[in-house]
């Protein structure tokens, strides 16, 4: 007998920016820019996100990360948070990073993680290029 049953599966996705500098339009630029691509190169509905949290490096305070968030269409019933990124020296500056878990009914769903202006550098192997290259 064939099972039928839908088996869901958190999945999660993450994705790293950098803001050119601590201002309230800047990081909204940066974390609008991340999310633009996390929606564009992810099937991803809002309903189904489970949590999302955001991180900040010390050196970024003039606006919550959750705050640009909730402001997309959709947005408005994510569970979101920020945190501030634990300081390490000459660590990557005025990054903004996200961790977001979703349920999915599909398993082997692909999941690009965006990582864009100076966070390129902390995950190469999956910048656009890359993930381009592997999609035929």
């Amino acid at each position: 007998m064939e099972d039928t049953h839908v088996h869901w599966r958190v999945r999660a996705i993450r994705g790293a920016t950098t803001a050119s500098e601590n201002t309230i339009e800047a990081i909204r630029e940066a974390v609008t820019e991340l999310l633009d691509e996390l929606e564009a190169y992810n099937t991803l509905d809002p309903d189904e996100i489970v949590s999302a949290t955001f991180t900040v490096t010390k050196d970024l305070d003039a606006i919550f990360p959750a705050a640009i968030a909730r402001e997309r269409a959709h947005w408005a019933n994510v569970p979101l948070i920020d945190v501030q990124q634990m300081y390490v020296k000459g660590s990557l500056e005025r990054c903004i990073r996200f961790l977001i878990h979703f349920n999915t009914p599909d398993p082997n769903v692909k999941i690009h993680h965006p990582y864009l202006r100076q966070a390129k550098n902390l995950r190469p192997d999956w910048t656009i290029a890359q993930i381009a290259g592997t999609q035929s």
